[in-house]
């Protein structure tokens, strides 16, 4: 495997400010990556033509004396929720497929203008509704650790991508967990930023008060610097905070320090017993807990007693935002058109293209979610859920008056099998099981691999989450944990991942 494609984001940047390689050659290295895996992994749904020609547009800019960003010239995949005008944008879905859009997502503008180089859009769960990428319209993607099982959801490509070393960063979206769980089931970094702290302009709409995008990377480090590039105030979106962030960057270097664990109080959850995760999961939890310790972190037991409504109230709250959100698909405006025969009314279109452009996980979410909205039913199912999401905040405004950060398995399993779960909607909605609660509260929240799982070798992944607007506190204490692991583990801990080879061998010699 080319030594290029092995290096982070961050020792990439130093290898092309140094001159030892180009962005030309650091794209056309994963390009061939692509090449030479995708087709067993399907993280992409469209590599980029133009990424080349952009790379060396880069490679021109730096010669020429310009001053670029650390990262500029580095490769980025881009979850296909994010609209771009040079690349299809179907947020995983018929209705949209082919579509281009005439503006770039503000993430993937800030991006260019940063001098990261697209290299195409990734998989996703169709409207990012799904934990398992199985929901595409276009086919599961595989995890690169065992290719018969799922790469987490709805961004299982962008963590799939990063974890094949097709690419040193991506670009997610996270609603419920859909950027940290996949890191927890591929052995990625995932980030979801305090809501507001990243722009959703461009982002295709799954629940606007739910939605935030983040980065997808092999380190907390590569997420500071990805993080600096796309944060920050962006008028095109009515709901960013308009206010200075602190470089993330900078502070992911703090942490890795290792001083920043000692003195540092970090809750657990009393409503989250081991009872609820798998055990190998729960050891690896307690493993991670215990490093911290032992390095001078004070573990302190919390209450959130109403954290457990979290899936109930959430499946109520996205898809009724949802169905409001997914009814501009109504074949009049873009994407597909199906005109049934005879003289088809302009609502027999309407039925008839959202009827073969949409999936059944979003037909069933529209469903729940139009009913959920109805008259009659508005405050039982919807207000209800709203209250419960104010306790769920109230949860969170307690405990941060006792603890820094909150600490909690990603999700209660490793990746699970591909068709596992397909046909058991709740046992799917179960995977958000703790990532949920930071959505509907708006808070940061980090997931970072913690090893893997003794029961089954799969990768696990432990999550922080801190006060809204402390964003910087994760990263401090993301890279902190990181480090003292990296010692335990001798090495990073996707070296420890089966090459895609060994998979193809042993799957053809069960065939």
């Amino acid at each position: 495997m080319s030594d290029i494609i092995r290096m982070t984001a961050a020792e990439l940047g130093e290898k092309l400010r140094a001159g030892d390689i180009s962005s030309v050659e650091a794209t056309q290295a994963h390009l061939d990556r692509i090449a030479a895996v995708d087709a067993d992994v399907h993280a992409f749904l469209h590599v980029n033509e133009h990424a080349l020609a952009a790379a060396a547009h880069i490679d021109d800019r730096r010669a020429a004396g310009e001053d670029l960003s650390p990262i500029a010239g580095v490769p980025l995949a881009i979850k296909d929720v994010l609209v771009t005008t040079d690349q299809p944008s179907t947020s995983g879905s018929k209705i949209l497929e082919g579509y281009l859009s005439p503006f770039d997502a503000t993430v993937v503008a800030r991006a260019r203008a940063a001098g990261l180089i697209p290299l195409g859009k990734t998989n996703m769960d169709e409207f990012a509704m799904g934990s398992s990428t199985e929901h595409s319209a276009y086919g599961p993607t595989r995890n690169p650790w065992d290719l018969d099982r799922i790469p987490g959801g709805s961004g299982g490509g962008s963590a799939a991508a990063v974890a094949a070393f097709e690419a040193p960063l991506a670009l997610g979206s996270d609603t419920g967990g859909s950027i940290r769980q996949p890191a927890h089931v591929t052995g990625t970094v995932g980030i979801k930023p305090t809501y507001g702290g990243v722009s959703r302009y461009g982002a295709i709409a799954l629940a606007s008060s739910l939605d935030q995008v983040g980065p997808v990377t092999r380190t907390v480090l590569d997420a500071g610097l990805l993080h600096d590039v796309i944060g920050g105030y962006d008028p095109k979106d009515s709901t960013s905070l308009d206010e200075q962030w602190p470089s993330f960057a900078a502070a992911a270097r703090e942490g890795a320090t290792g001083q920043v664990l000692k003195g540092l109080r970090v809750g657990v959850i009393r409503e989250l017993p081991d009872s609820g995760f798998q055990p190998g999961v729960a050891a690896s939890f307690h493993a991670s807990l215990g490093l911290m310790e032992a390095q001078g972190a004070e573990i302190v037991e919390i209450s959130a007693p109403h954290f457990e409504y979290g899936v109930a109230a959430y499946y109520l709250i996205l898809p009724a935002e949802a169905s409001s959100n997914l009814a501009k698909f109504d074949s009049v405006r873009f994407g597909l058109r199906v005109t049934p025969d005879g003289n088809p009314t302009v609502e027999d279109v309407m039925s008839a293209t959202r009827e073969a452009g949409f999936g059944p996980e979003v037909k069933r979410r529209i469903i729940l979610g139009t009913y959920a909205l109805s008259a009659g039913y508005y405050d039982a199912y919807y207000g209800s859920a709203q209250k419960v999401r104010t306790l769920i905040q109230r949860d969170f405004d307690a405990a941060f008056q006792q603890v820094d950060v909150i600490a909690t398995p990603s999700a209660p399993t490793t990746a699970f099998r591909l068709g596992e779960k397909i046909d058991d909607p709740l046992q799917m909605y179960l995977n958000d099981l703790t990532t949920i609660p930071a959505n509907l509260a708006g808070v940061p929240g980090i997931s970072i691999p913690s090893g893997l799982a003794e029961d089954d070798g799969l990768p696990v992944g432990i999550q922080f989450l801190a006060p809204a607007r402390e964003d910087a506190r994760l990263y401090r204490v993301g890279a902190a944990l990181e480090a003292a692991l990296l010692d335990t583990w001798d090495g990073p801990l996707l070296d420890k991942a089966p090459t895609l080879g060994d998979i193809r061998n042993r799957q053809e010699g069960i065939r």
